[in-house]
C-alpha cells in the first residue's frame, strides 16, 4: 500500500517515529490501543504495513478530533465535498471559526479546515470551549489531500473510536495487546514550544498516574511503548521497561522559539 500520512497537522505528531517504531514492536500482538491518538501517525503506519491484524481502539479526550476520525471512517465522500468548498483566506478562516454547526460532518470539516489553516496547527480553546487559534497565513496550493483521506477511510475496518480518559482505556487492555502511549509532554525538554499550554491538558499528576499505569500493564503482560520528553524528571519518574533516547528535529515553535534538535525518550516493555 502507498504511504499514508496523517490528515492533520499535529503539535507533537509522531511521523518522525515511524522510521524507528518497528524496533520496539512485539513480533505479534492481539488488539491495538492508542489513547492519545492525535494525528495518528503511528497507527496509520502500523495499520498500512499490516502489523495490526485484529481490532484497534483509538481514543482521545478531544471530542472534535474523535468526531473527525469517525466521519472519515463513515462518510469520507460527504466530508470531502464540504472541504472542497473552503478557501484559504483570512476572511474565510475567521468566518468559519465562529460558526457553530449541529451536524457532525460539518463539524468534522470545520475542525480539519481550521487545523490546516491555523497558526502551527495548534488546537487550543478558551474557557468557553471556543477555538481561538489565529489564522496561519500558510501559502499552499492544496489544503487537503482527498486521496489520502479516502485511503485512511479504507484502513479503518475493525477500528473503534471513543472520547475516553486515558486511564479508563488503559484498563481495557489485556494480555498480549499492544498499547502506544504518546501523552502531551508536561516538562519543557529543550524548551519545546508547545509545552506552554499542555500543562492544563496533561499535568504532572497525570504523568505520575501514567507511570503507575505502566506497572499495571506490565503485571497483566500488555505490551506498551511510551514516548515522552527526555528530561531528568521523566527518567526518574518512570522506573520500568527499557529506555531509549532518540533525537529529532523540532517542528513546532511559538513566536521567538528556535527550531532545533531535541531528544525524546521511548520506554517499552516489549521483549523480542
Amino acid at each position: 500500500m502507498d504511504k499514508i500520512k496523517p490528515f492533520l497537522r499535529w503539535a507533537g505528531g509522531k511521523t518522525w517515529l515511524t522510521k524507528h517504531i518497528d524496533e520496539f514492536l512485539p513480533r505479534e500482538f492481539n488488539d491495538y490501543f492508542e489513547p492519545f491518538i492525535g494525528g495518528g501517525a503511528i497507527f496509520l503506519h502500523l495499520k498500512s504495513k499490516g502489523y495490526i491484524k485484529n481490532k484497534s481502539y483509538l481514543s482521545d479526550s478531544n471530542p472534535d478530533l474523535i468526531n473527525a476520525y469517525r466521519i472519515i471512517k463513515s462518510n469520507p465522500t460527504d466530508l470531502i465535498h464540504l472541504l472542497d468548498k473552503f478557501k484559504n483566506t483570512e476572511e474565510e478562516y475567521y468566518k468559519i471559526r465562529k460558526v457553530f454547526f449541529d451536524n457532525n460532518i460539518e463539524n468534522a470539516a470545520k475542525f480539519i479546515y481550521l487545523n490546516k489553516t491555523s497558526f502551527n496547527g495548534i488546537y487550543r480553546v478558551n474557557s468557553k470551549g471556543e477555538y481561538n487559534v489565529p489564522y496561519g497565513h500558510r501559502k499552499t496550493k492544496e489544503l487537503f489531500d482527498f486521496e489520502n483521506i479516502l485511503k485512511i477511510s479504507d484502513l479503518l475496518d475493525k477500528t473503534y473510536f471513543s472520547v475516553t480518559d486515558f486511564k479508563r482505556k488503559c484498563k481495557e487492555t489485556k494480555e498480549n495487546d499492544l498499547i502506544f502511549l504518546d501523552p502531551p509532554y508536561t516538562v519543557a525538554h529543550e524548551n519545546n514550544g508547545f509545552i506552554q499550554y499542555n500543562q492544563s491538558i496533561f499535568s504532572w499528576k497525570n504523568q505520575i498516574e501514567l507511570s503507575h499505569i505502566l506497572n499495571s500493564l506490565e503485571q497483566k503482560q500488555t505490551h506498551f511503548v511510551l514516548t515522552n520528553a527526555s528530561h531528568k524528571s521523566i527518567d526518574e519518574l518512570y522506573q520500568i521497561g527499557v529506555k531509549n533516547i532518540l533525537s529529532r528535529a523540532s517542528t513546532i515553535g511559538g513566536i521567538g522559539a528556535k527550531r532545533t534538535n531535541y531528544n525524546e525518550i521511548i520506554i517499552s516493555n516489549v521483549r523480542r
